[in-house]
């Protein structure tokens, strides 16, 4: 069995901005701190929901850098490297090596729509470049591609490529893949809804967006069913599937970041071409949030002004 790079809940972390669009390296620092706090089993940096996409070179392997050193091996820090250029996926793959992850997370090629041929290239290209555990991930709504359980086993077979983040939604291939791999590959959760069916499975855990906001709720639907309780597990994730649909009303990273302004944490907006949600579906985010209670009344679209916010304790050094 390969080894394990992480059990349980990884938060995908949101990349924090200031006003003008720069990154918060200080918000960073603080986001971490509390994620380590509440029992988050690891992270991910410079991901989707990190605004990857957005980032220049010399700012993800900052970001890198600066979270690894922050962590300083608490917990284990998953770099972000992919990307639809396989040269580029390789050099960022050394690259964040270099700056001290603990694993890397590569997308599949993205506007290309690569052939299976053409996927187990590229990663074995992007393994080849490092020597540090893989995590593929699989999310073929946001990258026009599906990465199907017969790549999955030949990929499998490359040393470093240890794990999958599956948002496929596809629980048919996914057992497919758990059944041909078996433990050559970990199976991860990438959706958030489906946590529990995902472990039924023998997934490991979730790379997650609502750890973001609930790093110890979403670590314990994990660790509920791993301890031998399904039935809290599930129960888990039933009470918090209208937040989890909330966070994603648009396209993530949009409600996440929105929801966390308004619960008080000073993250800023997304990057063009990544904008704030429209009133009317923030007015529902900030219903669900309040159903939660992780906002108090008085937070209105088109305000990030938030009054007695709750939940955020003494984890950050702002005062909202």
């Amino acid at each position: 069995m390969k080894k394990l790079i992480f059990k349980g809940a990884a938060t995908a972390l949101i990349t924090p901005m200031t006003e003008d669009g720069k990154i918060n390296y200080q918000v960073l620092q603080d986001l971490l701190e509390f994620q380590i706090q509440k029992k988050a089993d690891a992270v991910v940096i410079a991901g989707t929901t990190g605004e990857v996409s957005t980032l220049s070179d010399e700012e993800h392997i900052t970001l890198v850098e600066k979270a690894v050193r922050q962590v300083n091996g608490r917990i284990p820090v998953i770099a972000g490297a992919g990307s639809n250029n396989t040269a580029h996926a390789a050099w960022l793959s050394g690259e964040c090596e270099k700056a001290g992850a603990d694993a890397l997370l590569h997308v599949t090629p993205y506007y290309n729509k690569a052939s299976q041929q053409g996927l187990y290239l590229h990663f074995k290209a992007c393994a080849q470049a490092t020597s540090l555990p893989i995590i593929l991930y699989n999310v073929p709504s946001r990258t026009g591609v599906n990465i199907f359980p017969a790549t999955y086993k030949r990929l499998s077979e490359i040393d470093n490529i240890v794990a999958c983040k599956e948002a496929s939604g596809n629980f048919s291939q996914i057992a497919k893949t758990a059944s041909l791999c078996k433990e050559d590959l970990t199976i991860y959760s990438g959706n958030d809804d489906q946590i529990t069916s995902a472990l039924a499975l023998g997934a490991k855990g979730v790379i997650s967006v609502l750890s973001n906001i609930l790093p110890e709720e979403t670590h314990n639907i994990c660790y509920s069913y791993f301890n031998g309780d399904q039935e809290k597990s599930d129960n888990l994730q039933l009470k918090y599937l209208e937040l989890i649909e909330g966070l994603f009303m648009d396209v993530n990273p949009i409600p996440v970041k929105q929801a966390m302004r308004a619960m008080g944490y000073p993250v800023g907006g997304c990057r063009l071409p990544l904008c704030d949600m429209d009133p009317a579906n923030a007015e529902k985010l900030y219903a669900i949030l309040k159903s939660y209670g992780l906002i108090n009344s008085g937070v209105k679209a088109g305000s990030i002004t938030v009054h007695n916010a709750k939940n955020t304790g003494n984890i950050l050094r702002y005062n909202i």
